[in-house]
């Protein structure tokens, strides 16, 4: 039997300000994720999601508690899912979520991350435009931001810069630019896959990443084109094709799976028929072994 995998909800919409990524755990699992996988011979587990409070119903000072609350459920799952062995799927969410999923599993052992992203997520509360929380994440797992999140679990950074690789960012804002070119973080634009093709990046990243035992895919679904992918939280023009986001998702399964992995941002209130949840779950089998042939 191939490895189990494990599914867990993070319904949380408190890192941003639209409504509606809390229901992005519900639209991925409507669009067929655990027979997809199932369908593959894994054993698939979805433990369902975790309470976590509508952004509407808390006060702007209840925010933070709220988030690093989510957060720190999330890092305790996904602690225990890798130590007993998963391969552990989060739905989120805004991408807030990924504070809690990749801290936790980098408390049992080093992680590399494809943070796969139309942003850069390096935010921190002195340079961040909207204050959102989802627009930080990153910069929180590498010990940069509120001291609340970043010393959820165990205290200080959870991933080293270089064991991190940002592909398909196409939106940054100037300070979090200055941050991010300081950082260590490998970074593949939008202009990079333009210029060199998916392909040349995806198997750089991944050389980049060889020395690592375990890869985690942090994919935010607005890395897609917004005509691929129109319910997003914050859609950017520019994005992922389908086709290129495919063959990105096939090389990381070709050359370095298993692997674990958040789908983030979703919101179906912005959604024509499912459609970005479809396409998630299309990327995600791919990721877990899903071929052509």
């Amino acid at each position: 039997m191939k490895n189990k995998i494990l599914i867990v909800g993070v319904p949380t919409d408190l890192g941003q300000t639209h409504r509606g990524v809390d229901m992005g755990p519900g639209a991925i699992r409507y669009a067929g994720l655990v027979p997809r996988l199932q369908e593959l011979g894994y054993a698939v587990t979805d433990m369902g999601n975790f309470h976590v409070p509508v952004r509407g119903s808390l006060q702007r000072e209840e925010l933070l508690p709220a988030i690093r609350k989510a957060c720190e459920a999330a890092y305790h799952a996904a602690e225990k899912a890798v130590s007993e062995g998963w391969l552990p799927i989060f739905l989120g969410g805004d991408h807030s979520i990924s504070i809690g999923t990749i801290g936790g599993m980098a408390d049992v052992s080093p992680v590399g991350v494809l943070w796969v992203d139309a942003h850069g997520d390096f935010n921190t509360p002195e340079t961040s435009r909207s204050g959102n929380i989802h627009g930080m994440a990153l910069a929180v797992l590498t010990g940069r931001g509120h001291p609340d999140l970043v010393n959820i679990g165990k205290k200080g950074r959870k991933l080293n810069p270089e064991n991190v690789v940002i592909l398909g960012v196409r939106d940054l804002d100037p300070e979090e630019k200055k941050l991010l070119k300081e950082s260590g973080v490998t970074i593949y634009t939008m202009r990079d896959i333009d210029e060199r093709g998916v392909s040349v990046c995806t198997h750089e990243a991944l050389s980049r990443l060889s020395h690592m035992e375990r890869i985690h895919v942090s994919l935010d679904v607005d890395c897609l084109d917004p005509m691929v992918a129109p319910g997003v939280g914050t859609p950017v023009p520019g994005g992922l094709t389908y086709r290129e986001a495919h063959l990105l998702m096939e090389i990381i399964a070709d050359i370095h799976a298993p692997v674990s992995m958040d789908i983030v941002e979703i919101n179906p209130l912005m959604d024509i028929r499912n459609q970005s949840a479809k396409a998630a779950v299309d990327l995600c089998v791919s990721l877990f072994g899903k071929t052509i042939l």
